[in-house]
């Protein structure tokens, strides 16, 4: 999981879907470099959280195989200074395996389970309350302004990949 703060990269609001556009596409690449591919989800908000405004910031989440997570995490500061055109800033990008830790997927798989269902319960935070009774999700918050799409996925896995699965 992924959460990137763009607002405090000095990415403004308006810049937010270019800028998560650009990341999720030197990601892909990275990943394409060393024969990978990807999946990914992602969401933007710009809410306020207990009178605070957090600003303009990104979730995703991304399959990256356990020996590519190390070269991924090293890039990342990298692709955000060639995004903003800034060096990078402290606590803009912050990047954990689900449940906190690579290999919980094949050690424990139960665990990262509840742990992926949890990191995906709050990506979809700022669901409406009917998808939030279809899909059984607890949490609920306003996502806040935002310009451009809220949120997609890879084409990988979009509607035109899963409707064509269905029909095959």
């Amino acid at each position: 999981m992924v959460t990137i703060h763009w607002q405090a990269a000095g990415v403004p609001l308006a810049g937010m879907a270019k800028a998560t556009g650009r990341f999720l596409d030197l990601m892909s690449k990275a990943l394409a470099r060393h024969g990978s591919p990807t999946a990914w989800i992602w969401t933007h908000e710009s809410a306020t959280a207990k009178g605070q405004d957090k600003g303009g910031h990104c979730h995703m989440l991304a399959h990256v195989p356990a020996p590519l997570v190390a070269v991924v995490a090293n890039l990342q500061r990298g692709w955000l200074r060639r995004i903003t055109g800034q060096p990078y800033r402290a606590r803009v990008i912050l990047s954990k395996p689900i449940g906190g830790r690579l290999g919980l997927e094949t050690g424990n798989p139960q665990l990262h389970a509840v742990n992926l269902q949890v990191a995906f319960g709050y990506l979809l935070k700022g669901a409406s309350q009917e998808a939030a009774a279809q899909f059984g999700l607890e949490r609920l918050e306003p996502g806040g302004r935002v310009i451009g799409k809220r949120c997609g996925t890879s084409q990988n896995i979009g509607a035109k990949a899963r409707n064509a699965q269905v029909q095959a």
